[in-house]
Parts: C-alpha cells; sequence; structure tokens
C-alpha cells in the first residue's frame, strides 16, 4: 500500500492534539447579575443608540397599557412606529399591535382594523398570522359583530385544530346568535363564570356579564332547545296552521337556531374531547380547571335535549382526526414560514368551508332523520 494514500475521513485537525490550559486551582471569581430598579425605563436616559432609545419608549408605552392609559400609550407607540427602521420587523409589528390595542380601548375599532389587515398582510410565518387572527378577533368581539368573531374564530381553528379553547369561544358565539341569529339573549339565561374569557376578551359580547363568555342551554324555552322531532312538528304546524306566512317564517327561524345548536353542542363536545386528552398531562391549577371545564361543559350538553344517539354521533364526527400520536407530533411543530399567498391557503376562505368540514355529516343526519319522520307521518295520515 502507498503511503500517500488516505482513507476517506482518516484525517485528524490538528486541535485534537493541541494541550488544553490548565483550570484555575483558586476560587472563581463572582457574578453579579446587573440589577435595575422597578420603572428604570421611565427615566430619561441618554443614549447614542437609536435602536435602545427605541426600545426604552416601547417599554413606556407596555406600562401606559398596563396601567390603562390607553391615549398615552398610543402616544409612545406612534413615536416609535415612525422612527423605527424598515429591518427591525419584528419591533415594527409588537409596537403596531400595540397601538391597535390602544386603538380598541379607546373605542376607535375601525383604525384597529386598519392596522390588523396590515400586519396580516406582512405577515411571513403562521405565528405572525396567528397573532393577527387573536387581534382581528378581540376587535370584532368587542365591536359586538358575532358573525366576524365566528369567522376569526374558525379561522383560528384551521390553523390550531386542537385547540380547546377556541373551540370553546366558537361554541360560546354560535350561542350569542340567538334563536332569530341576531336576537340577544332574553334576561332569563344564566350566566357562567368564565371558562373562555381573558383580559383581551372580556365583555366582548352583547349582553354578557363581566366574566361570561359561555351561556348554559340548560334555561332555554323547551321550545327552543328542541329535538329532531319537536322540529319537524313545528314544520308540520307551519303547513296545516290558519297562519301559513308568519308559521312558515317561523318554522325557518327555527330550523335555523336548531342548526346553530348543533354546530354550539358539536364544537363544546370536541372542547371536552380535547381537554380529556391533554389532562394526563396537567397538573396543579391547569388540570383542577381542565377538569371543572369539562363538568360545565357536560351539563351544557345536556341542556341541549339532543337525543343519545345525536351526542354519540357528535363525539365520533368531532373525534375523528384526535390521535393521541399525532397530537404529539403537533406539540412540536415548527412554524412554517411561507408567503402571504401560501399562509392565506392555511385557513378557511368562508365560513361555508369551515362548516362544511366539520359539521356537514352531524347536519346530514339531522335531515335524514328528519326525512324519516316525515315519511312516517304521511303513511300514517
Amino acid at each position: 500500500m502507498e503511503t500517500d494514500c488516505w482513507l476517506l475521513g482518516g484525517e485528524f485537525e490538528d486541535s485534537v492534539f493541541e494541550e488544553r490550559p490548565e483550570r484555575r486551582s483558586g476560587p472563581l471569581a463572582s457574578y453579579r447579575a446587573k440589577r435595575c430598579e422597578p420603572q428604570w425605563f421611565s427615566e430619561e436616559v441618554g443614549s447614542s443608540d437609536d435602536v435602545e432609545a427605541l426600545t426604552l419608549k416601547k417599554f413606556k408605552g407596555d406600562l401606559a397599557y398596563g396601567r390603562r392609559e390607553y391615549q398615552k400609550a398610543l402616544q409612545e407607540y406612534s413615536g416609535i412606529s415612525e422612527k423605527l427602521p424598515p429591518t427591525n420587523s419584528a419591533m415594527k409589528r409588537d409596537v403596531e399591535e400595540g397601538r391597535a390595542r390602544c386603538l380598541l380601548r379607546l373605542g376607535r375599532h375601525t383604525e384597529a382594523l386598519e392596522i390588523a389587515a396590515n400586519l396580516e398582510n406582512k405577515a411571513t410565518n403562521t405565528d405572525h398570522l396567528t397573532t393577527v387572527l387573536y387581534l382581528q378577533f378581540a376587535i370584532w368581539s368587542r365591536w359586538q359583530n358575532v358573525e366576524k368573531t365566528i369567522f376569526c374564530l374558525q379561522k383560528l381553528i384551521s390553523l390550531q385544530p386542537l385547540n380547546p379553547w377556541s373551540w370553546g369561544r366558537l361554541a360560546e358565539a354560535y350561542l350569542t346568535l340567538g334563536p332569530a341569529h341576531s336576537a340577544p339573549f332574553p334576561s332569563s339565561y344564566k350566566q357562567h363564570s368564565s371558562t373562555w374569557s381573558d383580559k383581551t376578551i372580556n365583555s366582548s359580547f352583547p349582553h354578557s356579564g363581566k366574566d361570561c363568555l359561555l351561556r348554559s342551554p340548560e334555561t332555554l324555552p323547551e321550545s327552543s332547545a328542541f329535538s329532531v322531532e319537536e322540529s319537524s312538528s313545528s314544520h308540520r304546524k307551519s303547513e296545516h296552521g290558519p297562519d301559513v306566512t308568519g308559521n312558515s317564517v317561523a318554522g325557518e327561524r327555527d330550523a335555523a337556531w336548531l342548526e346553530t345548536q348543533v354546530k354550539a353542542c358539536a364544537s363544546l363536545i370536541r372542547t371536552r374531547l380535547l381537554l380529556q386528552l391533554t389532562q394526563a398531562q396537567q397538573a396543579s391549577f391547569a388540570l383542577e380547571r381542565n377538569l371543572r371545564t369539562q363538568r360545565e361543559i357536560e351539563d351544557q350538553v345536556k341542556g341541549f335535549s339532543f337525543r343519545e344517539d345525536t351526542l354519540l354521533l357528535m363525539a365520533a364526527v368531532m373525534g375523528e382526526d384526535i390521535v393521541p400520536e399525532k397530537m404529539k407530533e403537533e406539540v412540536h411543530t415548527e412554524v412554517k414560514c411561507v408567503g402571504s399567498a401560501a399562509l392565506a391557503a392555511l385557513v378557511v376562505a368562508s365560513s361555508k368551508e369551515f362548516e362544511d368540514k366539520w359539521f356537514r355529516k352531524i347536519k346530514d343526519h339531522f335531515c335524514s332523520s328528519e326525512n324519516r319522520l316525515h315519511t312516517k307521518i304521511q303513511i300514517l295520515a
């Protein structure tokens, strides 16, 4: 074998043969962390670094927002936004979101929506888009636009289908539509302590208490929380009643309210399934909240007065994609960095697309049950 023949990968780095420096035998020098006084950034600090100066102003804005001094916070954020270089996109997004939330708190919803739309157009990954959707959800819910609020939640769920709290909020939003899809809830409705709310969305919906975002259907009038058979009965009455036009409108309204209840109940059932799957990984107050929420959901689902086979069907349909192994993989899913067009493709384009995907099988079951009942009535007649 020739001496100048080398095996592939047989070379050694010179650093392997270098002597390592000896460790000092004496005591190590003590480490003293830099300590800042509370609100140290509130004082005027002369700095030649523009980025540092803008960061201090952002901290001042954050402090003012935390103190609910929204006008002052807006001034701080606006001053930063004008001076930030285009290359500092991370701080730019934070400051713009801060401005939007200040405008929201000040009742200037249109301006807040314009900023949110601009942030959505500039989003480059799923984290950016998720943050923007939560911002839009806060704006629309405070503006009491239920349809837009529902659509925001549906887009959030299309990005994060295994998030139980988004499903719970969706159920609440469906119930907020009311029997006429626009009428507020009667004063006899119970109010529960908030399960889905946070500081951003308290009092988001009309006629809700300070911490109430989920209403129980237990106290619905008996004619509203009806089963499939009762729905068919109301249609029969509309066909043979003296006021055909009035009864027909009422029948259509009842049918629409039934469909809304189906979507709300299915969303609650999926929420419970997701909570059951995560409770094994939780402890302390997190587990306590999980179990308490499951009990509340159980009571609310019973209040819909749907038949047992219908509830079982809902659980089967809404749990089709809930696989423990799949959930473990998605917990560590990396953030997708794509263009705005590709991001738009990740979320649903309409409420119909979302509802067809999640509720179509359940609604088909209701339709087939109603058709069979109508056929039976015609035979008996």
